[in-house]
């Protein structure tokens, strides 16, 4: 992981919040992807998506990493610096299958 990124420290294994993301499931919105927050296990759809929900999630709780999540990439964007990061061997299993919705 990147020695740039103070935020990485703070990197947690996290449960998902849902099956998907977390707000659009719960409003019947498609998302295109998925992203989890690595503090709290939030589930939330991209920035591609219509509601870029885990960027809302980010401006309400500052919290700084994400994971790509749908499926699991293997890399973390720190909304905070700007930057990518390398997750590795530390990315989060699905706890379900992920529906559909592109």
């Amino acid at each position: 992981m990147s020695g740039e990124c103070p935020h990485v420290a703070g990197i947690r294994d996290v449960t998902p919040s849902a099956l998907g993301c977390e707000e659009c499931l719960k409003i019947g919105s498609a998302w295109v992807h998925l992203r989890l927050c690595r503090t709290c296990g939030h589930v939330g759809c991209c920035d591609s998506s219509p509601h870029r929900h885990a960027t809302k999630h980010f401006n309400k709780t500052h919290h700084p990493i994400i994971e790509g999540y749908d499926p699991p990439e293997g890399w973390g964007w720190c909304y905070v610096d700007q930057i990518v990061l390398d997750l590795g061997h530390r990315t989060t299993p699905h706890s379900g299958p992920i529906p559909r919705y592109y």
